[in-house]
């Protein structure tokens, strides 16, 4: 692999590059996105990082936003009002794994030193063209291996994280991590521990939706040890389970769903990196509700549905995981959804209001409901008001 005489740049990012460079500071494109252009991947987000100071980047530019000024990033608004990031070059000078603290007023290469894999320490100037690759990033994409800036053990120390980004690194582009980088992973995994877990979770749904192989990247918490501190539930993942994902599309990546496939308590985990409720509801459905109906004709498909509400999708798609198939009776459920069978009491075709006017109240109203509900489910022609009203009133 050769670095190429260029690569394109959206104008956006240049105009933003000449912006800096005419105001006399330098500007480079740094970045993922640079890394993922030299292996011919799609890519976006071309960074900028910049010899300005997070001042003098915010009075350059009229739209701009503080992303991150602690840490020197400013992020510029372009006219599309698409936001780039701009950061000053820094090195960092205390560091607690977690968080650092940065100084500015350095050269590219040492801001380059900081960073933490030689695959993603490569700068390119996009309006003269050159390239900067002093820690040989490109050496290690053509052999396929994430490897650490300089020390690998001193890269972890200064954020813990990097462990994990590694990690999905070596699992989304099937690398492998180089042996000295990855022993300083395992010694600095209990480092693993002082993390937030939002920071754990969101490297744990990116590495689920990138990864060209989901059991790769299983494989890798277990061998570095962060199962023991975020995920124990995955150590008793069998391998016909993850043999079931091993090269599952990426389109059809749900990172809930998946945590709920790979692991028996999906929503205590989802719950331990913090997830939204909506995510954890939705981990506790897949794994508490049943995964199929009691029978297989449309009253009883219909009754799961009722049971079963927003979790449906979910539980089809976990079975088709299970059993490598669609579930059979899913040609059902469609039919039934087209047909918009009623399922819930919201759908019948009276409400409380028409029962309080027939004479009950209270808790009866809703036990009638239920009722009709129940009956509905198994004669959808009943849900008329009509007839409703007139089963509504034998029971008032």
């Amino acid at each position: 692999m050769k670095l190429p005489p260029s690569i394109p740049v959206p104008g956006e990012v240049l105009e933003i590059a000449s912006t800096l460079e005419e105001a006399g500071h330098q500007a480079w494109c740094v970045g993922g996105a640079l890394r993922d252009a030299l292996l011919g991947h799609p890519h976006s987000d071309f960074d900028i990082a910049t010899s300005a100071s997070p001042g003098q980047v915010q009075a350059l530019f009229r739209r701009t936003a503080a992303v991150g000024e602690k840490y020197g990033t400013i992020g510029v608004v372009d006219r599309r009002r698409v936001l780039h990031e701009v950061t000053t070059f820094r090195r960092d000078v205390t560091t607690d794994g977690r968080h650092a603290v940065v100084e500015y007023g350095v050269s590219l290469e040492e801001d380059l030193a900081r960073r933490d894999f030689t695959i993603n320490a490569i700068a390119y100037h996009p309006i003269r063209q050159e390239w900067r690759d002093p820690f040989a990033g490109l050496r290690d994409l053509s052999d396929r291996v994430v490897r650490a800036v300089g020390d690998p053990a001193q890269r972890f120390r200064e954020d813990y994280l990097r462990i994990l980004r590694g990690i999905r690194f070596a699992a989304r582009f099937d690398f492998t991590i180089e042996p000295a980088t990855w022993a300083a992973a395992v010694a600095s995994a209990p480092g693993l521990a002082t993390l937030s877990a939002e920071r754990v979770r969101d490297e744990w749904f990116k590495g689920l939706r990138t990864a060209r192989s989901v059991a790769a990247l299983v494989s890798f918490w277990r061998g570095v040890g962060a199962t023991t501190y975020w995920m124990p539930e995955l150590e008793r993942t069998t391998p016909q389970v993850l043999a079931r994902v091993a090269a599952l599309p990426l389109e059809q990546r749900d990172p809930v769903l998946l945590t709920a496939f790979l692991t028996a308590t999906p929503d205590h985990v989802l719950r331990r990196f913090r997830a939204s409720s909506a995510e954890v509801n939705r981990a506790k459905a897949c794994s508490e509700e049943p995964p199929s109906p009691e029978g297989f004709d449309e009253p009883a498909v219909r009754r799961w549905l009722a049971r079963v509400g927003p979790a449906a999708d979910d539980l089809l798609a976990l079975w088709a995981l299970r059993s490598g198939s669609e579930a059979h009776w899913a040609p059902i459920i469609r039919r039934v959804r087209d047909r918009r069978d009623p399922l819930t009491r919201a759908d019948l075709a009276i409400s409380g209001n028409d029962l309080r006017e027939a004479g009950a109240s209270g808790r009866r109203i809703g036990e009638i409901l239920t009722a009709l509900l129940d009956q509905v489910l198994e004669t959808p022609a009943l849900n008329s008001r009509e007839t409703l009203l007139a089963l509504a009133r034998k029971m008032v």
